[in-house]
């Protein structure tokens, strides 16, 4: 059994931050409902590098964050539409949205509306900028995140920054920040019989991802500096080029970069280094850096991988996305798993599921992401409409 089975979502999200929150609450076991405007659905659906799927409104970025979920039409702006939502309250645990703030309230569905038909209902709210501040009614995407948080400014080479992060991992981390807060109002309710309101910002989840350098900043009042695949002040924590390819190596303790250069044979600089005081690490930077530099073009990144490793040196050739699930190790893990018939148009068997998994009830897939208003009658004859009402409600627009 896994950990949220029974529990029901009504997943009011759209595009990449809250659908994944939704989707992580899927993989452990939830009934999760996305609801989406008829004739209007998320806008991810048309998204992705198969231009079939996207045309079938079932697009490849849709799919990595909606696979298990059920999925509902509604038409919000008209009041029947409204009262079905309201009914799929009564009966859930858990309500995520991420409309722009104020919207759902202005329509009588905010939590205090919703609060009131249950009050056990975790409410949680996702926006750029959060329900507060003179930003809280502004629009965002990540990169806008990216660039208001200072990450795009911390990212990239003295020369080069300021340089966005390439995934969204602004998205991603939001969503794993909601994720986090709505299981851990779940286990409140459960010990005090209360449900939530959250309010989850991406603003406030960049600063989060970015913790160590926020704090920094915190305390000096600059910002760390961007410096690319290099640190400025250790060897040992850098890129290097070798025979064929790039690595980076992560030698940050004495310890490790003592046994990096005893594993390029400096031995007697290793040594050295294994006790001596941090800040003569700092200043021999430049001086270690040309000395691994030079060693590391003897062999290659995966040779070089090889080697370190084995002497407990954390080191890696960089790779792309396909070599890295390729590799052995990736598929010695349940990162990515299938999700049982793969959809038509040469469209992913697999998809990325957690990052973790449990001796037992580990986070899975429940289905295959769903097509627009696929689980309409069967939702809705859950809340007691029959079939006639069903003709009705798609005559009328309101599913």
């Amino acid at each position: 059994m896994r950990p949220f089975e029974g529990i029901r979502v009504i997943d009011m999200t759209h595009v990449l931050a809250g659908p994944f929150c939704t989707f992580q609450l899927a993989t452990l076991g939830a009934d999760v409902i996305k609801v989406e405007p008829p004739g209007d659905p998320d806008m991810t659906r048309h998204e992705g590098v198969i231009p079939a799927l996207n045309r079938e409104q079932r697009g490849t970025y849709f799919m990595s964050q909606n696979a298990g979920k059920r999925a509902l039409t509604l038409n919000l702006k008209q009041a029947e539409g409204r009262d079905i939502l309201k009914k799929l309250v009564a009966e859930a645990d858990v309500l995520v949205e991420n409309y722009t703030g104020g919207s759902l309230e202005k329509l009588g569905l905010g939590y205090d509306d919703l609060s009131a038909i249950n009050p056990k209902l975790i409410y949680c709210s996702m926006t750029g900028f959060g329900h507060t501040g003179p930003k809280r009614s502004h629009p965002a995407y990540d990169i806008v995140i990216q660039a208001f948080s200072g990450i795009m400014a911390a990212n990239g080479t003295p020369e080069t920054s300021p340089v966005r992060v390439g995934p969204p991992m602004v998205d991603y981390g939001t969503g794993a920040q909601a994720a986090l807060a709505v299981s851990a109002a779940l286990y409140q309710r459960d010990r005090t019989g209360k449900g939530q309101r959250i309010d989850v910002a991406m603003l406030d989840a960049a600063l989060m991802l970015m913790s160590a350098f926020t704090t920094d900043t915190i305390t000096t009042g600059k910002a760390p500096e961007a410096h690319g695949n290099k640190h400025p002040n250790y060897a040992g924590y850098a890129t290097y080029e070798t025979a064929d390819g790039l690595i980076m190596v992560g030698a940050w303790t004495n310890k490790q970069l003592a046994r990096l250069l005893t594993a390029l044979g400096h031995t007697g600089r290793g040594e050295e280094v294994r006790q001596a005081p941090r800040a003569d690490i700092g200043n021999a930077r430049d001086s270690d850096a040309a000395l691994i530099a030079g060693t590391m073009m003897q062999k290659s990144a995966d040779e070089w991988e090889e080697i370190l490793n084995e002497a407990r040196v954390p080191a890696a050739r960089v790779r792309k996305i396909e070599e890295a699930l390729a590799h052995e190790q990736v598929k010695s893990r349940a990162v990515v798993q299938g999700y049982g018939d793969p959809v038509d148009h040469g469209g992913p068997a697999s998809l990325p599921v957690a990052a973790y998994t449990y001796a037992h009830g580990s986070p899975s897939l429940n289905g295959p992401p769903p097509r627009v208003g696929e689980h309409n009658g069967e939702i809705l004859q859950e809340l007691g409409y029959s079939t006639g009402d069903l003709d009705r409600l798609r005559q009328q627009g309101i599913i």
